[in-house]
């Protein structure tokens, strides 16, 4: 078993040792993700055409494929070398005519020499109610070894890619495929009436029906269970090897959670109190904590992080708390400020910091006198040195994949223990493919105190509408958010400009407006953005840079443009920066009439509920696996044959085998080809 990942390795070599491919096609095969041999066995065909043999066109009434012997009785040269050349033809029973257009006579006339007799097969068309075959696919001598496939695959190309090259490369490939063992359990295969990986790849590439592409075709289901199955299994060897790593034991008195728990005025629900459970255990266990705390937006997942941080530092251990922007890194240690006990030494770098103040805190930092530090990325930097940490927590960092997440907590030491928060609710089989190498705990219920957000729909020529409800809430004393998709005026989208629409509310509502955009810099947004929380301004036009997790407590209302160009998670992502004091809050979604039935549903599926998991299962329904919030830019390895929702139930079952194979603790090595054919060895090799 050892070496059978050797039989694999000619899948892996260069693409140029592939007979007819140079450089130039090389470079289109990347456009549809083929940079090995293996690739192309991967890519599936989309469709299959049915070369239906027949005598004769006689009968035939509609347009349609068919494959047909004829004899070639005469050429029709075109008056010039652009108009139709016409090769008369007769069947079995009747004649009708070939059809090319840019033609070379003297190839013709080799091609399709008078007096011979041919296999053609094309589109059959009517011209005039005359039967015509417009450019066969294909001709063959009748004596050609090389016959004309019934059922075709058809496969998705790019420029300076044919079917041809498709089809002949599957084919040489398909002839030297290896003999590989078994990996799947025999009773599930028996069960399921699933072919041999080897006999899967034949029929998924060389159908024999015009139904052989279809997604439940056994073979198809058996290479999109072995795609899902070798993602598991490499999260399983990666969990028991980060499992694996001697961790920090923290055992606290909990005198300090006691007098943080005190300063709260709620308290926390049944996730909240079952998440810190799960995290406090991590944390006395000798094993590396490495952890996933997943919660909607609002579930209050920051005060649960924040006592997994007192539990460290009461166990005499340092804390870093990592955020994806400085405004957020503030506000979590602002609050850490009003919570922890005075004699906890916080402290928050960031980059408007003065060098003198910065070299006094990495001293502090590094003699163990922090206990605690905010901070963005910059606090894993090389200079940044801790005395004795503890504790990882990276808030909001859902886009980073196995592997960047593993080389960013080693930056903090190989013991330490890892606590990850994201307020992105995705579903559970996105969940396990994304995290799978973390245990998870998941905050569903929001805080008593937090009242569900109102979200209505309105037409774009009925803002008046909008401006007067704004005016009401203005003189109630709140602040709104405006969102807009786009910062500057496009010829080809149909969006609304940030900058234009600033312009538009500064004049209705002078000297209570700011703008952010993208091409705002750091220091100047940061500025803006505290200018909106210390409620210098009414109201905040904006593109989706608004960041998730952002606390402004004072404003309840946010109306979002052109609602239909945006994902459901996202817009609920958006709607979650209102709803976060106890004021009744409001989401206005704003349209054009011209909505698709797509974009109908996902605006009834926001107005109907505040639930982000519900959420964003349909939106998953809608727009398909690694689409949602910008996962396909993740660092999160693509799915070649599988999708984790189409085939969720293959998901699952992949899942129950993984746990099956962890408790038999059952030897691996036969995996070892599996693993290797869909490229989730790295994830172990990194982690190893």
């Amino acid at each position: 078993m050892g070496t059978r990942p050797l039989e694999l390795l000619h899948l892996f070599g260069d693409l140029n040792n592939i007979s007819g491919i140079g450089p130039k096609t090389i470079n289109n095969l990347k456009n549809i993700s083929i940079e090995k041999p293996r690739d192309f066995l991967f890519t599936l065909p989309f469709s299959v055409l049915d070369r239906v043999p027949v005598k004769s066109v006689r009968g035939i009434k509609s347009s349609q494929i068919v494959t047909v012997e004829v004899l070639v009785k005469s050429h029709k040269i075109g008056r010039t070398r652009t108009s139709a050349y016409r090769i008369n033809v007769l069947d079995a029973e009747v004649s009708f005519q070939l059809v090319f257009f840019n033609a070379r006579k003297q190839y013709l006339e080799t091609l399709l020499p008078v007096g011979e007799r041919r296999i053609i097969s094309g589109k059959l068309e009517f011209y005039d109610d005359v039967p015509q075959i417009v450019h066969p696919h294909h001709v063959r001598k009748i004596t050609d070894n090389e016959t004309i496939v019934r059922f075709e695959p058809v496969y998705p190309l790019t420029s300076g890619v044919s079917q041809k090259l498709m089809f002949g490369t599957v084919d040489v490939l398909l002839k030297n495929l290896p003999e590989l063992g078994e990996w799947i359990d025999p009773n599930l295969l028996k069960e399921r009436n699933w072919p041999s990986w080897r006999d899967s790849l034949y029929a998924a590439h060389r159908p024999k029906s015009a139904n052989g592409a279809s997604t439940t075709d056994p073979a198809r289901l058996r290479l999109s269970f072995d795609e899902l199955f070798s993602h598991q299994l490499s999260l399983s060897i990666a969990r028991n090897k980060i499992k694996k790593s001697r961790g920090i034991m923290n055992i606290p008195t909990g005198i300090l959670s006691k007098k943080v728990l005190s300063y709260l005025s709620f308290s926390f629900t049944k996730d909240q109190k079952l998440s810190i459970t799960d995290i406090l255990e991590d944390l006395k266990k000798p094993e590396r904590m490495n952890r996933l705390l997943q919660g909607d937006v609002g579930s209050g997942k920051t005060i649960v992080s924040l006592l997994a941080a007192i539990n460290t530092i009461n166990s005499g251990f340092q804390v870093a708390f990592m955020a994806p922007t400085e405004i957020l890194a503030r506000q979590h240690f602002n609050l850490a400020k009003k919570l922890f006990p005075k004699n906890i030494n916080i402290a928050l770098i960031s980059g408007k910091s003065e060098y003198k103040v910065k070299k006094e805190i990495l001293q502090r930092l590094e003699n163990n006198k922090i206990d605690i530090i905010f901070g963005t990325h910059a606090i894993f930097q090389k200079k940044v040195i801790f005395k004795k940490l503890g504790l990882i927590i990276i808030d909001e960092q859902h886009k980073f994949g196995v592997n960047q997440r593993k080389k960013l907590s080693d930056k903090g030491g190989s013991n330490c223990d890892v606590l990850l928060m994201t307020a992105t609710p995705i579903p559970r089989t996105l969940t396990m493919t994304i995290y799978g190498d973390m245990d998870i705990s998941i905050i569903r219920e929001k805080p008593k105190n937090r009242k569900p957000i109102k979200t209505y729909s309105k037409l774009e020529v009925k803002i008046e509408d909008v401006l007067k409800f704004i005016r009401k809430e203005i003189n109630l004393g709140n602040q709104i958010f405006w969102v807009c998709p786009l910062i500057e005026e496009s010829k080809k989208l149909d969006h609304s400009s940030a900058v234009k629409k600033y312009e538009y509310l500064e004049s209705k509502f002078p000297n209570q407006v700011c703008l952010l955009h993208g091409k705002t810099d750091v220091d100047e947004k940061n500025e803006i953005l505290n200018n909106f929380l210390n409620n210098k301004f009414k109201i905040l036009v904006s593109t989706t840079i608004i960041e998730v997790g952002i606390d402004f407590p004072n404003a309840n209302t946010i109306i979002i443009e052109n609602a239909n160009k945006f994902g459901l998670s996202q817009l609920h992502q958006l709607r979650g920066r209102v709803g976060r004091g106890d004021k009744d809050s409001t989401c206005i979604l704003m349209f054009k009439s011209n909505l698709s039935e797509n974009a109908k549903k996902r605006i009834k599926i926001l107005k109907d509920t505040n639930d982000g998991f519900l959420i964003s299962e349909e939106d998953m329904k809608l727009r398909g696996f690694g689409d949602i919030l910008g996962f396909k830019q993740s660092g999160v390895k693509n799915f070649k044959l599988a999708d984790p929702i189409q085939n969720s139930d293959l998901f699952l079952l992949a899942e129950k085998e993984m746990r099956r194979i962890e408790k038999s603790n059952e030897d691996i090595s036969k995996f070892k080809p599996l693993i290797k054919l869909y490229d989730r060895a790295d994830i172990i090799n990194d982690i190893a």
